[in-house]
């Protein structure tokens, strides 16, 4: 079992470069720097859990699976394509589905828990 908590430490998180092709991430303003630690990944590899970890800046990106996420620290203005803006607070849970292109816009440095499923698998 692993208990997750909005003071947790996080010096083992490792640096997450914007360079996921797939993701198609476009950088549109400031310069944020991602990392994180991925604690579980199911026996097919089409699920994960991890904690991830963002600075200060706003950028777009494709959802890679199904993500059920949950703020731990920070605030952020979350828009899905073709929705309104929402505001993410720490204790609230928002759900992604694969394929949705995504504004992060990073108002104070987010720490999030992360579930991520229907990820496709390359062979």
């Amino acid at each position: 079992m692993r208990r997750y908590r909005k003071d947790e430490p996080l010096d083992d998180l490792e640096h997450w470069p914007f360079d996921n092709k797939a993701s198609d991430y476009v950088i549109v303003q400031g310069d944020p720097v991602a990392s994180g630690r991925i604690d579980y990944v199911s026996p097919d590899g089409t699920a994960r859990l991890g904690v991830w970890r963002c600075t200060e800046g706003v950028f777009d990106c494709n959802e890679l699976g199904d993500e059920l996420q949950t703020i731990l620290q920070g605030r952020l203005i979350l828009t899905l394509e073709g929705q309104a803006p929402i505001e993410c607070i720490p204790g609230e849970s928002i759900f992604t589905r694969k394929g949705q292109r995504v504004r992060w816009d990073i108002r104070e440095t987010v720490v999030k828990l992360f579930h991520t499923s229907n990820l496709d698998v390359r062979g």
